[in-house]
């Protein structure tokens, strides 16, 4: 097959951060690093995608081979980089292959996070942009709104993004299972690192209804509190704010215990005895463990997140096995419509070609019995297109559903065994 969907790209499996990093494109660059991408002569279609985790580049090509080549080449000289730097970290995806790969970062089954819901929205942000500027039409357009349909499909049917997989993500999901709901319980973060700026992201998210901040260094407690609609507090004021925090998650790097039972049991005679719920995500402990002791608290440790996110990704890793089953029966869905898209000008040259043929020598027959009436010249007529016909009942069954073992091969052994030239060139014959 001439044309195809291919994908050439870097992942946080097949390449390190510093090159991934080095191969991004800022927001900036997309839209001419776009165009670039359509001037590289066999590319008809192609969306740039730019994550953290992931450059890629998917297309859609006359010629498959050189438009894999051409990626290639275009990736590593967009931002001046040796091409033998990162051939290496390269992965290429061609024809059904490339749908796959597509689905599955869709689907988020290629993600560090298997079930993380943010590649989706990364995804379609790309997509949107680079249909914006024209970079997308029929095979693309309809490739990926195919594959974020398969998303959606997952996330219904199987329990791919009900767990949580992080310490974070697995402390609000335990405080909303001791809550039954967040949205009118306040929340106070000690410590703003990247532990608690993930916990406030699930936090937000789960609908706390106010979050407190406080850090050693105020200003990273004032950025973090701004970033999320908080109210910080200074490090050395925060005990007078402890009873009005129905969850308190800790994650600091104090050598000693920043919250200890007398903070607490005066917290609680200010709550009236209201139970309270703590996190501590900090190594060494920045809760003392004898809190543990009192009534109507609520102490958990890294160490018991650690199990609950352990059993939660075996989970999640068991309903990716689901998922990977929806994947192949969408993807088989849209190769067969692919094919018959490609297909279409095969069985319209082929009809051309032997409707010609059929034509020109009933002709010369007619010419040479001068003698038929015009009904037996009807009749001739009639005869040879029914022949016609089914002569290429079973070609043309075969060009509109090859088998997946020969997809294409239909299809470009009719253009030669009926010398139908070019598909791109209508002259060609």
């Amino acid at each position: 097959m001439a044309q195809d969907i291919v994908i050439v790209g870097v992942n946080h499996r097949s390449a390190p951060v510093e090159i991934r990093e080095r191969l991004a494109l800022a927001d900036g660059q997309l839209d001419d690093a776009h165009r670039r991408l359509l001037a590289l002569g066999p590319i008809k279609e192609a969306v740039l995608l730019c994550t953290c985790n992931r450059v890629e580049v998917v297309a859609y090509a006359d010629d498959a081979s050189a438009a894999l080549d051409g990626i290639a080449a275009f990736l590593a000289e967009e931002q001046r980089m040796p091409r033998d730097h990162i051939e290496q970290h390269l992965y290429r995806y061609q024809g059904r292959a490339a749908v796959q790969h597509l689905f599955r970062v869709a689907a988020s089954l290629d993600s560090m996070v298997v079930g993380e819901p943010q590649i989706l929205g990364q995804l379609k942000e790309f997509y949107a942009r680079a249909a914006a500027l024209g970079a997308v039409q029929t095979v693309l357009h309809r490739c990926f709104h195919k594959s974020f349909s398969t998303a959606k499909r997952i996330r219904t049917e199987t329990g791919i993004a009900s767990k949580a997989v992080s310490v974070s993500s697995a402390a609000v999901e335990l405080a909303r299972n001791i809550f039954d709901r967040l949205e009118d319980k306040s929340a106070m973060l000690i410590g703003a690192g990247e532990m608690s700026e993930l916990a406030a992201r699930h936090l937000l998210s789960a609908g706390v209804g106010t979050l407190i901040v406080t850090n050693r260094t105020f200003d990273r407690a004032v950025e973090l509190a701004r970033e999320f609609g908080g109210t910080p507090v200074p490090f050395e004021h925060f005990p007078r704010y402890l009873h009005l925090a129905d969850v308190v998650i800790g994650s600091t790097a104090a050598p000693q215990h920043v919250l200890t039972p007398a903070l607490i049991h005066e917290a609680l005679r200010e709550r009236k005895q209201r139970g309270m719920f703590l996190i501590d995500l900090s190594v060494p402990r920045s809760f003392d463990p004898a809190i543990n002791d009192i009534d109507n608290v609520y102490l958990y440790d890294i160490d018991d997140l650690g199990d609950i996110s352990e059993d939660n990704l075996a989970e999640r890793q068991r309903e990716a096995g689901k998922a990977e089953l929806i994947v192949e029966a969408e993807v088989t869905g849209f190769w067969e419509w692919l094919t018959r898209l490609d297909a279409k000008p095969t069985i319209v040259a082929l009809r051309e070609r032997v409707e010609d043929i059929r034509r020109r020598e009933v002709e010369k027959t007619v010419s040479a019995l001068k003698d038929l009436t015009p009904r037996q010249r009807e009749a001739i007529d009639a005869l040879t297109s029914a022949i016609i016909n089914k002569i290429l009942h079973a070609p043309v069954t075969h060009l509109k559903r090859p088998d997946a073992e020969s997809e294409m091969f239909y299809i470009d052994a009719a253009r030669r065994l009926f010398d139908l030239g070019d598909p791109e060139n209508k002259d060609d014959k």
